[in-house]
């Protein structure tokens, strides 16, 4: 499944072999919740030209995209998307619903934030659904926690995380379909050791190392990423979820790791936030106002090739859609794009370099 073609210092050049088609790593995966990416149409996505795509367990299964899946045979036929898709397990959503959810040894009890439907989730019901949407990887179902959760309590629930990933395991059915393991055990490194120890044995495609980008600071970030990455065989893809800025990134990939996904670069740009190849900027701002100018005159995405600093502001502040989708295109432009460089650093044993580059831009 991953070939590794390059490595320069603990930075790695991969190679996903999936079911859908295959994928360049490190890789950044665009972020589509609930079957879209907000803003884009499928067309604009594949002009972009990601190579993987996610989408999310638990808002798959509100409104009647269940339905939708069957008579579609499937989410790359409902999306008319061709290439590789991972979905997540709606782990994260027992984290970030926490007023909603209800635990137990057999698994979550969801009320939708939608319209208040009732969710049963099982580890077993997890595998079937993503095995029925076709997912290229689809994710085990774990507990993710807040990040100052004690020892104690992190260690039952990082037992509870491995006994689902049992199950998940011994539910899967679709071997051509890759499922990968969740490294939990919070900010607590003997933990995080257990867990990888435990999901190794399990021997899953790959492993993602979850629990982070809850609320802990950089350097608990960091420390938790590098430790979990260099216990994950050298043979198997790392995938650190949820993750993040172009400095997470690229710190990240120099630990070792070699998949993204966040809502950052969409999120940021509905809000008017844009990542450029000279830093961040707010649009916002009202120096912008009247700037005859690209967003950055070193990107060649459609949007800067096309139109003005000035004319994206004027239709962010009047509440056009067009601005949104001007900006996550470009968004994900420099993202995509910030992926490729690092890709072309890493097999021209200038990847330190470069790291050192994207600090210098993003953290003067």
């Amino acid at each position: 499944m991953f070939e590794l073609l390059a490595q320069d210092g603990q930075a790695r050049r991969g190679r996903l072999h999936l079911h859908s088609g295959t994928v360049e790593t490190p890789v950044f995966m665009p972020v589509g919740t609930q079957a879209t990416i907000k803003t884009l149409t499928c067309d604009q996505l594949k002009i972009l030209d990601p190579e993987i795509i996610l989408a999310n367990t638990y808002h798959l299964s509100v409104h009647d995209a269940p339905k939708l899946i069957d008579q579609t045979h499937g989410l790359h036929n409902l999306i008319n998307w061709r290439r590789p898709i991972l979905t997540d397990s709606g782990g994260f959503q027992i984290f970030s619903l926490k007023g909603l959810r209800k635990i137990t040894e057999q698994g979550v009890t969801f009320r939708s934030h939608v319209d208040g439907q009732k969710l049963y989730f099982t580890p077993e019901h997890v595998t079937h659904y993503q095995e029925k949407l076709g997912s290229d990887i689809h994710m085990v179902l774990d507990e993710c926690l807040e990040s100052d959760v004690s020892y104690q309590d992190t260690k039952q629930s990082l037992a509870l995380s491995m006994r689902w990933a049992q199950r998940c395991l011994k539910a899967r059915t679709r071997p051509h379909l890759k499922q990968f393991g969740i490294v939990q055990g919070g900010l607590y490194p003997e933990l995080r050791k257990q867990s990888v120890s435990q999901l190794n044995d399990l021997d899953f495609d790959g492993l993602a190392i979850g629990g982070l980008s809850v609320g802990e600071s950089k350097d608990q970030l960091y420390d938790m990423t590098a430790l979990s990455a260099q216990l994950i065989p050298t043979h198997k893809p790392r995938y650190l979820m949820g993750v993040g800025s172009p400095v997470d990134i690229v710190k990240a990939v120099g630990l070792g790791v070699d998949m993204f996904d966040c809502v950052m670069p969409t999120r940021h740009a509905r809000n008017g936030s844009v990542f450029t190849s000279r830093g961040k900027l707010n649009l916002k701002n009202h120096k912008h106002k009247f700037a005859d100018e690209p967003l950055d005159p070193d990107c060649s995405c459609s949007t800067c090739r096309n139109h003005s600093k000035l004319y994206i502001r004027y239709l962010l502040n009047a509440g056009e859609i067009t601005a949104k989708v001007l900006l996550t295109i470009h968004n994900l432009h420099y993202y995509l794009n910030l992926m490729k460089d690092i890709r072309t650093a890493i097999e021209h044993n200038k990847f330190e370099s470069f790291q050192k580059k994207i600090l210098s831009i993003y953290q003067p």
